[in-house]
């Protein structure tokens, strides 16, 4: 039996079904012809950029859904992703991108994205430059790869 509660905020709607239940119908840039299983991950957003309470209570109500998923930072010593991004962090990605040689445009005329990329370095070029060849026939200007540093002596 398919359980489902609906909540309006502004131009967001927020849908929860059962696990067993039927996937919501097509709304907006939700179709569920892309329905499938994946790992928990969660995004909300307004599409106008305008920020609001409502957004932080949904990205937070996302977390609590993802428990079970493990997202919950229960680690001390190590970042399992369990968390919310409210907005860009331009002047940490500006000086992030700077020590790489990557020179940013304006906060909002620019995006990132985080990459799991082959250890071989051919394999690794050979993804990159599928990336940006991408990037470019989106019209976009790609700007430059960072290899985020990680420590691992705590696992």
């Amino acid at each position: 039996m398919s359980q489902r509660s609906e909540h309006e905020h502004g131009h967001i709607q927020v849908v929860r079904s059962h696990p067993q239940g039927e996937p919501p119908s097509k709304q907006g840039l939700y179709d569920p012809a892309h329905e499938h299983d994946a790992c928990g991950v969660g995004f909300v957003a307004h599409v106008k950029g305008v920020k609001s309470h409502a957004l932080v209570q949904q990205g937070l109500q996302i977390l609590n859904n993802l428990d079970h998923r493990g997202a919950c930072g229960s680690e001390i010593n190590t970042g399992d992703g369990a968390g919310i991004l409210m907005q860009m962090p331009h002047e940490f990605v500006a000086a992030a991108c700077a020590t790489a040689g990557i020179r940013l445009p304006a906060p909002g005329d620019y995006g990132t994205g985080l990459l799991y990329l082959p250890r071989d370095a051919k394999q690794r070029r050979k993804v990159e430059l599928a990336f940006e060849k991408i990037v470019h026939s989106e019209g976009q200007e790609f700007l430059g790869w960072r290899r985020v540093p990680t420590d691992n002596t705590s696992l």
